[in-house]
Parts: C-alpha cells; structure tokens; sequence
C-alpha cells in the first residue's frame, strides 16, 4: 500500500485516499462515513465483504479503517443523506479520474494564486512521468524476456515432421509455453483449425493445404465382438510448419497481453 495520503475536498469536508501496489485507490472510511454522515460506521464497515475492507497505518494516528471503491458504493447505498448521489457522482466522475490518469487529484480554494495551483500541477506531473517510465521500463524488460522464447519457437530443427497434439503441447511447454494437450487442441478449435464431429477431431481443410496440419490414419484396426473388424478414425497431427506457426501466434498473443497490462 502507497503511505502516501492525497486529501481531497467535498464541500468543506476531507475525503483521504491512498493507492494499493496495483494502483487501485482506497479511501479513509471515517471520511466517507463522515461525508454520508452515517452514525454507526462500525455496523456499517460489518455490511462489507473482505475483500472490500482493511486496515491501513497512519503514522501517529494510528491504524485506521479503509474501504475500496466496491466498498464505497456499497456504504453510499446505506446513507440516507440526500447529497450521497452527489458525493457518488463526485468520486466516480472527478476523484476517480484524476487519480488513474494523472496520478493524483489537484484541490484548489480561492486563497490559492496562479503559482500555487501551478506548483501543485508540476508535482503530480513529475510523478506521473516518473510512473510512466516506471511501467514502460517495466514493459520492456517483460518484452526483452519473451522474446527469446519467441525467436526460439520459429526454429523447429530436430522434431519430427509431424506430431501428435500431445507431443506439440510437451514441446510447446518445454520452449516455456505452458500448455496442455486439452488446452491445445481447444486453441486449435477456437482459431479455426479443426472440428468436432461424431466425437473425434479432424482438421480444416485450408490447415491440410496450407501444410500445417495433416490427417494420419490408424496402423491398427479394432475388433468388434462377433470377430469382424474395424479401423479407428484418423488422427489429428501437426507439420514442423504448423507448429511453428502456432508458437509464433501464441507468442504474439502473450507479447501483446503483456503489453496490455504494463500500459494499463
């Protein structure tokens, strides 16, 4: 949790905030309850799930309890102050905002001159950019870490020139891809490589002419009970170029969540 205390201002009254390591904010439930001038916080902190409420350290002052934003709405809904709607409005459309763009929320009052409000909005500014860098940093050193991986998938030298679904997800997680024969093939069905039907997998037509799939048939038949017998259905398997072609879609697929996330 950030010790850094941002102090905001709802019609004279302080509403304290704070930030989690996720950059989630927190607010001072005192504040709050004080601003929906709810008379029993402590039955009303109980309404909360867990994971709605903890503890935070103030210092001098002691520890003191906190509420996330779920938690928020949730002690908005037990006021019955007529202005809690506005409060709502106020944190949702203001605060809120503020605090995930920019890092932090500018308070001003009539005292403040031009250069007051201004030195306030170069402070959150630096901080912003030190945040910025912090996350791209962040994202390149992820990057740089995949990478690797992702060279060393469009290299598939000596494998065979098919696989089973099975033996590519082995080698797929060896190569630092975790994955699974189930989990594979669900991939393979939702990226439009093979079908199901009758109860067995078959690949798409477009996969077999475009060389990266190809239908094996069986090197064994069955026997039904009255001694005639059968042949298994073909199996699924994947070329050296359709699993490469894979490592490299779900490298990019990793490499773009990665980056998603560093720039949320």
């Amino acid at each position: 949790m950030n010790n850094e205390i941002q102090k905001f201002d709802f019609k004279g009254a302080a509403l304290r905030t704070l930030t989690d390591e996720a950059g989630e904010p927190w607010f001072v439930a005192k504040d709050v309850c004080d601003i929906l001038e709810i008379s029993n916080p402590s039955d009303a902190l109980k309404r909360l799930d867990d994971d709605e409420r903890s503890r935070f350290n103030l210092g001098r002052q002691g520890e003191t309890n906190i509420v996330n934003e779920a938690g928020l709405y949730v002690l908005v809904l037990g006021s019955r102050k007529p202005e809690a709607h506005e409060f709502k409005r106020w944190v949702t459309h203001e605060v809120l905002p503020q605090i995930r763009k920019t890092g932090g929320y500018i308070p001003t009052s009539d005292a403040d001159d031009d250069m007051t409000i201004l030195a306030k909005a170069v402070m959150i500014g630096q901080r912003t950019m030190e945040e910025q860098k912090r996350k791209i940093a962040a994202q390149q050193t992820r990057i740089d870490e995949l990478q690797p991986k992702a060279s060393m998938w469009d290299n598939f030298v000596d494998i065979p020139d098919v696989l089973s679904v099975g033996d590519s997800a082995k080698l797929l997680s060896n190569l630092g891809r975790p994955i699974g024969r189930k989990t594979l093939f669900s991939w393979l069905e939702h990226n439009g490589w093979v079908f199901r039907e009758n109860g067995h997998w078959s690949a798409r037509q477009n996969r077999i002419d475009a060389g990266h799939l190809v239908m094996v048939p069986p090197k064994t038949h069955g026997t039904h009970r009255d001694g005639t017998t059968f042949s298994f259905a073909p199996t699924v398997k994947i070329t050296r170029k359709g699993l490469g072609l894979i490592a490299r879609r779900m490298s990019e697929a990793t490499l773009q969540l990665e980056y998603t996330k560093a720039g949320a």
